[in-house]
């Protein structure tokens, strides 16, 4: 079998994508991405072991402007890099994970008449290339129960992959001894993203600070690489310098997620795919600036299943997060979202996904 995923631009299209190539390789199948030169998939697709083949793209534009024709020109000629990779790689199915490069891939892959095209929607309100896409695919697969009307008669609920380690986590005991925690307190993970978020690092540099956090807790804060040395410096200047709780970046989340009794981070698809795999109940502060809300309606969609509480950026700005946590981490509430992230946690994405695999090729 030879598969082709195209996705990219960020963690939430490539992790989910690498998840499920890294089944289909065990199973004997070729493995090849198309992607962009100049986005992530430069750097994480070779990384995990895979080959890249680069074409054209741009944003696709909503706008009558200049951009609209350099958007053309570009994905035009993508879609004749793309047509020319997929003759040259003959795939019997294409797995578009998300990003605007997606787009010239997938056309490509209509026009050469492909046995199979499938579309991951990790989230509740797709974007814009996804809407277009929705035509041009056999099946689109999603993170929630209900599906965008737009994918309605294609839909497939699925879940979202994630990275194997995610799914057998060490021991609470042994993962908090190696993060540097105390093994008697219980551990709020946070994190917003590989970048950052600095309104969550600010309110969480005042929290620690002024020893605020709720009584028996304990801080584990992944700041993103662009915000550790902002944060560590105000940190510093009130002799925390030497915080064992402060990290930039964490590639393997396994300890990270297995010491964490509540998480609390931005609802990325991505993000939420993780907790689902590991059960761990959240509070989610979606980032207000995502293209057409779209971590917000994710959040809730979420919320909805009783494993989560939505808190939004306003209120973090506010001034609001100490007392949500004491809220959040008080056992009456902590423990029935426990319950319900656990409940989450007995699907297996990617095992659903590599059935319908083979259904769409059955089929095709």
């Amino acid at each position: 079998m030879n598969v082709v995923f195209t996705g990219g631009g960020t963690g939430g299209h490539l992790y989910p994508a690498i998840a499920i190539a890294d089944s289909l390789r065990a199973r004997g199948a070729n493995i090849s991405f198309v992607g962009a030169a100049d986005r992530m998939e430069a750097t994480i697709v070779p990384k995990a072991g895979y080959s890249l083949v680069t074409v054209s793209s741009r944003p696709l534009s909503r706008r009558l402007n200049f951009d609209l024709f350099r958007t053309l020109f570009a994905n035009t000629v993508g879609v004749a890099q793309a047509v020319s990779a997929l003759r040259r790689l003959k795939p019997d199915i294409v797995i578009a994970t998300g990003g605007y490069v997606c787009f010239p891939v997938v056309f490509a892959a209509k026009l050469l008449r492909v046995r199979a095209i499938a579309l991951l929607e990790p989230n509740a309100h797709p974007g814009i290339t996804n809407k277009i896409l929705a035509p041009m695919v056999h099946e689109v697969w999603g993170a929630f129960e209900l599906p965008d009307q737009r994918f309605v008669g294609k839909y497939v609920h699925t879940g979202i992959p994630v990275r194997s380690t995610l799914h057998a986590l060490p021991s609470q005991e042994a993962a908090v001894e190696r993060l540097g925690l105390s093994t008697k307190r219980r551990t709020i993970l946070a994190m917003g993203g590989s970048q950052g978020a600095r309104s969550i690092n600010d309110a969480l540099t005042s929290i620690i600070k002024t020893d605020g956090l709720p009584n028996g807790w304990q801080l584990m804060h992944v700041t993103g690489e662009k915000e550790y040395d902002r944060v560590r410096l105000m940190l510093a200047l009130d002799g925390m310098y030497d915080a064992p709780v402060v990290r930039p970046y964490l590639h393997d989340m396994a300890d990270a997620y297995a010491a964490a009794d509540l998480v609390l981070a931005r609802a990325g698809a991505s993000t939420l795919g993780e907790l689902v795999a590991t059960g761990k109940p959240a509070l989610l502060i979606p980032y207000p600036h995502a293209s057409d809300d779209h971590q917000r309606v994710n959040a809730e969609e979420f919320a909805r299943t009783g494993a989560a509480v939505v808190m939004d950026d306003r209120e973090i700005l506010a001034g609001k997060l100490r007392g949500v946590l004491a809220e959040v981490t008080a056992p009456s509430h902590l423990e029935p979202m426990k319950a319900a992230a656990q409940r989450l946690a007995a699907s297996d994405p990617v095992a659903t996904i590599l059935a319908r695999v083979d259904a769409l090729l059955t089929l095709n």
